[in-house]
């Protein structure tokens, strides 16, 4: 089973051919990913990074945000917490590079970021493909958020994955139709 989603340039990204459990979720991610990337269409690098609604995100900066999560998770599933580190010694400096993620900064195009979307999706992917079993468990890294001692297994940490690409899908549809009327679908 293939999928194609097609990118802002209308160049198919094609999932890894794979059967049962791990196609559908590679089929729900790459649905997801095309969601968030097709907000983009036709978008100029300044209006990628204009702010549209209250908030302080904008559509480049979530595709950042997305591409550092997924990067991030991915990195959890081979290395553990170690590739995420403790939330709980981050300083100001930290906190201020992690909102670098949620805008375009100078220097920053939308081709570079979906570009590197792209790359991480890829990674992603092929990890998907290759892992052994998708039961095997990692523990969480110390943050406030995780329930201390928690393990994820490598099929947790897709799910949530797919779960956060959808929901900042979501937020991106809302920015987009605040830009200039254009929607994801309907």
């Amino acid at each position: 089973m293939t999928d194609h989603a097609l990118t802002t340039t209308d160049q198919p990204i094609e999932s890894p051919a794979v059967e049962g459990e791990r196609a559908d979720l590679l089929a729900m991610l790459t649905k997801h990913r095309h969601f968030l990337r097709f907000t983009t269409r036709d978008l100029t690098d300044e209006q990628a990074g204009l702010r549209t609604t209250a908030s302080e995100l904008c559509l480049g900066g979530l595709v950042k945000h997305v591409t550092s999560v997924e990067r991030g998770w991915a990195d959890f599933i081979v290395q553990g917490p170690s590739a995420m580190g403790d939330f709980s010694t981050m300083t100001e400096a930290d906190f201020a590079r992690r909102a670098d993620e949620f805008r375009m900064l100078p220097g920053e195009t939308l081709a570079g970021v979906l570009e590197q979307y792209a790359e991480v999706a890829r990674r992603t992917d092929e990890l998907v493909v290759a892992l052994p079993d998708l039961s095997a468990t990692q523990p969480l890294p110390k943050a406030p958020w995780f329930e201390p001692g928690a393990r994820w297994s490598a099929r947790r940490v897709l799910m949530h994955v797919i779960a956060e690409t959808a929901q900042h899908a979501g937020h991106a549809d809302i920015l987009r139709e605040s830009l200039d009327g254009a929607k994801s679908m309907g």
